[in-house]
């Protein structure tokens, strides 16, 4: 029987330090306080109270003789729902990474921050950095035992309470929406100033500035142009910023609010802590106030700028993943870019500088036959812009100037082209519909309140109100939209026929605005010839000379 060895019981011995840590200058020294303090809003009892908490801080630090004030740091009409948005906030952090803070002061948890997870990540860093924070109306020191626990149940109070606040604005919002109130941020608006009586009225030291995006859109001028443009006349943007970009002209040219009415709503708030602004479409109610304010822009010309946006917009979506360039995109400077197609394979052609024995020529060709040679299209010519040019302004003149009935056969076809369909309009006895179902919506809305026995089937009748309601409600819409085309579609005839009648007794050079207008497309047939075809499909061919 093998004996199994018993092991002796262990011992533990304290060995006792022999060496004390030296003193150093920081053991001598005064604790380098900050303050931090934050006010909620610029109403003027709280900046009020912004200076009272300087002042306080300022005097509590410098009355203790072991303290050294090294800043007040103040953040005014700034949330506390995002540490990042607070420059003073970060400029204190920046000094604490540098060891130039020892403790940081506050009165609350909700001054620091109102953001549970910013709270609790600001003072681990500050910790590891070795700064304390001391919360004043809590008592509760960062570095203390059991301090994270405290910080992190009044830092999520913090943030309802934040959270509570954010509700009650957005309804706020909610409810002057519906009330029709428009805000304008007159400082980065153009156009626009409040009156003396609070209500916005036209600057007439910008109006011009905003009648020239919008006329120039409409003669053809891209968004870069007219961007270009205004930079180099030294008109500030509506930031006062001194450089233009396309995007800011395209966002004049779609506010509704320079035709006098105002969109309420457009963006909201995802939520309080993250401030993200997004894009409503659809997620929350919008409220359309017309006639709120003078107009600077006609509502038919506003309406002929959005059709125009639109159109190029749908011009730059068409390359094709395997092509090599893109096609029909939308010129400013060149509108056959977008006309001229060729009859063989029907791509569009466009614009190349040719040299040949160090002469330069402007000439237009196939796309597929620039892309692909003889591939997909066999005998599309190569055509000099001046020749093409001088052919269209001579298919142009033959047909305006010839006898009154070949001319009012053009004008028959552009008619037609143009004009919108007739849509009946029975938007009144829609509307007085919708009233009905307002009427029974409340009424049964009232009575699901009132009786508890039957909530399913309200329920369901309510819903199906809402249904109909929005059914109705795109009906009217539609109906709205036929006739903003229908009166689109006669101002832009009446310059046609104005365009035409003109050409009758004036000799007409090349013009891209005038082509733009007058011609649906132009159809190479071959080197010697093309198809001319008019807004509305009226055709006539020329030769190329």
């Amino acid at each position: 029987m093998t004996k199994t060895s018993v092991s002796p019981p262990k011992k533990v011995r304290v060995i006792e330090p022999t060496v004390k840590p030296k003193a150093t200058a920081n053991s001598y020294r005064q604790l380098r306080v900050a303050a931090y303090c934050r006010v909620s809003t610029q109403m003027e009892e709280q900046l009020n109270s912004y200076e009272v908490q300087k002042n306080y801080y300022t005097e509590k630090i410098n009355s203790e003789p072991k303290w050294k004030l090294v800043g007040i740091f103040a953040d005014k009409g700034i949330s506390g729902t995002s540490a990042l948005k607070r420059d003073e906030f970060q400029k204190m952090i920046h000094m604490c990474k540098r060891k130039q803070i020892d403790m940081i002061i506050t009165k609350s948890i909700s001054r620091f921050s109102r953001n549970t997870v910013d709270c609790l990540n600001y003072v681990r860093m500050l910790r590891q950095l070795d700064v304390d924070v001391f919360f004043e109306e809590q008592g509760i020191h960062s570095k203390d035992a059991g301090a994270e626990f405290y910080i992190t149940i009044y830092g999520s109070i913090a943030q309802s309470e934040s959270e509570n606040i954010s509700a009650n604005v957005r309804w706020g919002i909610q409810q002057r929406a519906k009330e029709g109130k428009v805000h304008f941020a007159y400082s980065r608006f153009l156009g626009y100033k409040e009156g003396p009586d609070g209500k916005p009225m036209i600057d007439e030291e910008q109006v011009d500035t905003v009648k020239f995006i919008f006329n120039e859109y409409l003669l053809g001028s891209s968004l870069a142009d007219i961007a270009k443009s205004l930079t180099a006349k030294g008109i500030k943007t509506p930031s006062g910023k001194s450089g233009w970009n396309g995007s800011t002209v395209r966002t004049i040219l779609s506010n509704e609010k320079y035709k006098g009415d105002a969109l309420l709503n457009k963006t909201y708030i995802s939520d309080c802590i993250s401030k993200k602004v997004k894009k409503n479409n659809g997620e929350r109610p919008m409220y359309y106030v017309g006639n709120n304010h003078p107009s600077i822009i006609d509502k038919d010309t506003f309406n002929r700028v959005q059709e125009e946006l639109a159109r190029r917009t749908s011009k730059r979506k068409v390359k094709q993943v395997g092509t090599k360039t893109e096609q029909g995109k939308y010129s400013s400077k060149y509108a056959l870019t977008e006309l001229l197609i060729c009859g063989e394979c029907g791509t569009p052609y466009r614009r190349c500088t040719w040299t040949a024995s160090g002469e330069r020529k402007i000439v237009w060709r196939c796309i597929n036959r620039l892309d692909y040679g003889k591939k997909y299209c066999h005998h599309s010519p190569t055509i000099e812009e001046s020749v093409l040019q001088n052919a269209i302004v001579t298919a142009i003149m033959n047909n305006s100037q010839q006898s009154s009935d070949v001319l009012s056969i053009l004008k028959e076809h552009i008619r037609i082209g143009i004009q919108a369909d007739e849509v009946e309009d029975n938007s009144l006895e829609l509307l007085i519909e919708i009233a009905k179902l307002d009427e029974k919506y409340n009424e049964l809305f009232n009575k699901m309140t009132a009786d508890t026995e039957d909530i399913e089937s309200i329920e369901n009748q309510l819903i199906e109100i809402i249904n109909k309601k929005h059914s109705l409600q795109a009906q009217v819409e539609e109906i709205k939209n036929e006739r903003i085309k229908r009166e689109n579609a006669q101002s832009r005839l009446e310059q046609i026929y104005l365009i035409l009648d003109g050409l009758k007794n004036h000799p007409m050079t090349y013009n891209d605005t005038l082509v733009r207008q007058i011609l649906d497309t132009v159809v190479v047939e071959s080197k010697y010839k093309i198809k001319v075809i008019f807004t509305g499909g009226y055709e006539a061919e020329q030769e190329l000379l």
